[in-house]
């Protein structure tokens, strides 16, 4: 069975979509099976890798007119598109019985076809973000080093716990992962030190470094591996990935200890 990991931070511009399509391409790169969501009504992550608009999207499957119709970006590395029509899913879902749940219902005819399914969430705390905290295993938190990026930790991590309580218990936070890292900074090497003493060994390692090649790949439409394989963006996402590997077995080993408690 496949983990399903979602992005979540409701800040844009923190390198959650980059993380999501370089995490899953890196993923493959290490012979994993991979599918991506993109579940932000911007499309952003579609856009980044040159997908044309697709007849069915994360919008047809949501209100039931579909199954999910993976697109092959290429061998292993699936994505589930988006486009603007997502952004009426939210008052059309409203009425919806069991509308928190309808993701994870979709993901169940897919999960055994992929190690990881990795989900783009919206830059919001809607109904689309609980549709993919509600069919998580595990969420990473993308966080830009800069000040202003630390504002609303408490609100994210409130959320997820709620979550957790309410609907989906096998959920936890995963990793917190520093983006946009430059060890020249005085700022950015305070804000790492600020988010490790708030989330303490869930912060990654591996800290993504601010590199030129990472904002160049989505306008030639590719991940950064496709990209520029002997960036600095490309060895960050690879050991990041060893890290989640290292972590998602971990996970697994956990599960199986408190089924084994449990009965």
């Amino acid at each position: 069975m496949g983990k399903i990991i979602s992005l979540l931070n409701h800040k844009g511009g923190v390198g959650k979509t980059t993380s999501t399509i370089n995490i899953g391409a890196g993923l493959v790169e290490l012979g994993k099976k991979v599918l991506l969501i993109d579940l932000d009504p911007q499309a952003n992550l579609t856009l980044s890798l040159g997908i044309s608009r697709q007849k069915i999207s994360i919008y047809e499957a949501l209100r039931g007119e579909s199954e999910l119709v993976p697109y092959s970006v290429k061998e292993n590395l699936d994505v589930i598109t988006s486009n603007l029509d997502l952004s009426g899913a939210e008052m059309e879902l409203i009425n919806e019985a069991g509308r928190e749940y309808i993701l994870r219902e979709l993901f169940e005819a897919v999960i055994d076809d992929y190690d990881f399914i990795i989900i783009d969430c919206p830059p919001s705390l809607g109904l689309l973000t609980l549709n993919a905290l509600t069919s998580s295993h595990m969420v990473f938190i993308p966080l830009q080093t800069e000040f202003l990026a630390l504002q609303g930790l408490t609100k994210i991590k409130q959320v997820i716990d709620k979550v957790r309580f309410r609907l989906n218990k096998k959920l936890q936070i995963g990793g917190v992962i520093a983006t946009m890292y430059d060890q020249r900074k005085i700022l950015n090497r305070d804000v790492v030190e600020t988010i490790k003493k708030y989330f303490g060994k869930k912060v990654f390692n591996t800290l993504i470094r601010d590199n030129v090649a990472l904002a160049e790949a989505p306008a030639q439409r590719k991940d950064i591996f496709a990209y520029s394989p002997k960036s600095k963006g490309a060895l960050d996402y690879k050991n990041l990935c060893l890290e989640i590997i290292e972590r998602t077995e971990e996970y697994d080993k956990m599960r199986k200890q408190l089924q084994k408690i449990n009965g």
